[in-house]
């Protein structure tokens, strides 16, 4: 089994993230599951979101604990949370923050990717919400899915002018990472 935990603040699309990468997996022929986790329900609140996926029914119902990636939407939430806590060894990690900024230390095998996500999607989108670019970043680091895949995810949830937005941003935050 894979866990992803996703960090963000509510309004920042954690939910729509965790959504899009369960029904990719689901498009690759995973079994996913995608939930989330909120403390104080009001905007701006810090919260999570989770997805696991397997080859077989997943069962477990509870906060993901021990991630194999974590996808940090607001670097913000870092000065207060340890958003590394319980990262396995080879864990990677997806930061939305400005290009340029430094990656913060991990330990030796686990890897962090700066993804400048909200300035792709202020260019793709018009609105500074990173997330549907951190889908795409998160794809190429990994190596999980593959651009087509998520690309069919966000027809599904996206219509009209917003898809085509949206398939853009996800086209430039894997071409980030590759270009890398």
């Amino acid at each position: 089994m894979k866990e992803i935990r996703i960090h963000a603040r509510a309004g920042q699309g954690a939910i729509t993230t965790a959504s899009l990468l369960g029904y990719a997996y689901f498009l690759k022929g995973a079994y996913a599951y995608a939930f989330p986790h909120f403390g104080a329900a009001r905007m701006g609140a810090p919260m999570n979101a989770f997805v696991r996926m397997d080859s077989k029914p997943v069962r477990v119902r509870s906060q993901i604990y021990k991630p194999d990636y974590v996808i940090i939407i607001d670097q913000t939430l870092m000065r207060n949370f340890n958003c590394f806590s319980g990262l396995k060894e080879n864990g990677v990690v997806i930061l939305n923050d400005k290009e340029g900024a430094s990656a913060p230390k991990v330990k030796a095998k686990q890897k962090v990717f700066v993804v400048p996500g909200n300035d792709i999607a202020l260019k793709t989108i018009g609105k500074p919400l990173g997330n549907t670019a951190l889908v795409g970043s998160f794809a190429a680091a990994t190596g999980e899915l593959n651009l087509d895949i998520l690309i069919e995810a966000i027809k599904h949830r996206f219509s009209a002018k917003i898809q085509e937005a949206n398939i853009e941003a996800v086209k430039q935050g894997f071409q980030y990472i590759k270009k890398g």
